[in-house]
């Protein structure tokens, strides 16, 4: 038996890439990811619980209220005790509903390559985190609070 139910949040590509590498982590849960119905997506998560998610989502108010709704059937679905994203714009009503309706502990991985300045869906989940994580000591400039667990890739 898994220790913690989890939900993995991400866009597809660069982020599940990043995500799918913590896999001496996530192995040993119970878990589900919701990302985009990609070949990459697909190819990495086969045999995998896997939602598919609306994209694109960055400034896409249609797509926003589709991955909200699809948010709230998952996480009424799943009931997961920890979700865990790098963004991007899909993490956003996964953190907000996860947290604030559902009780879930949140955790945000900044992106590697991003060393100069905050990810926007980093700003935009950051007052729900429970836990921030950089990759970078630069990192920690804009995310004092944040944890520093070295490189993913």
């Amino acid at each position: 038996m898994s220790a913690y139910r989890i939900g993995i949040v991400c866009s597809s590509g660069g982020h599940l890439a990043q995500l799918h590498c913590l896999d001496a982590w996530w192995a040993k849960h119970e878990r589900f990811w919701v990302t985009f119905d990609k070949p990459d997506a697909v190819s990495l998560l086969k045999g995998e619980r896997v939602y598919w998610g609306h994209h694109p989502t960055n400034r896409n108010l249609k797509n926003l209220v589709k991955n909200s709704l699809l948010a709230v059937k998952v996480l009424v679905r799943e009931r997961p005790d920890v979700i865990v994203s790098n963004g991007a714009g899909i993490a956003v009503p996964f953190f907000w509903l996860g947290k604030c309706i559902f009780g879930c502990k949140t955790v945000y991985v900044e992106v590697y390559d991003r060393i100069d300045s905050p990810t926007l869906t980093a700003r935009l989940v950051r007052p729900v985190l429970d836990r921030m994580v950089v990759q970078w000591d630069d990192q920690k400039a804009f995310y004092p609070e944040g944890i520093n667990l070295g490189a993913v890739l």
